[in-house]
């Protein structure tokens, strides 16, 4: 992940994303530097917009979640509460009788 931040933080100062300046990132975060995963991000990256494709991650994010309507979801939520209610009371009086 580290790698990837690091990346994502060249490109937000516009800096170029090559292999130097991802190790010089990494390095300065103070873990020991991997040149094989260097290598290999920056050839994943090579021909990628990366501003395009935050762009489209934030439209999935943002993107509602499909489900149930609030009356459905407050009935079924309704009985546990109940039950769960009368199950407490029931152990209570066991403790005192």
């Amino acid at each position: 992940m580290e790698y990837i931040y690091a990346a994502l933080l060249l490109h937000k100062n516009g800096k170029e994303i090559n292999e130097e300046n991802l190790r010089k990132v990494v390095s300065s975060t103070g873990i020991s530097v991997d040149d094989g995963k260097i290598k290999s991000l920056v050839a994943s990256l090579k021909g990628i917009d990366i501003e395009k494709e935050l762009e489209s991650a934030s439209l999935i994010a943002a993107a509602p979640v499909v489900g149930t309507t609030a009356g459905t979801s407050e009935k079924k939520e309704e009985k546990p509460k109940e039950e769960k209610r009368e199950a407490a009371a029931e152990g209570l009086s066991a403790l005192f009788g």
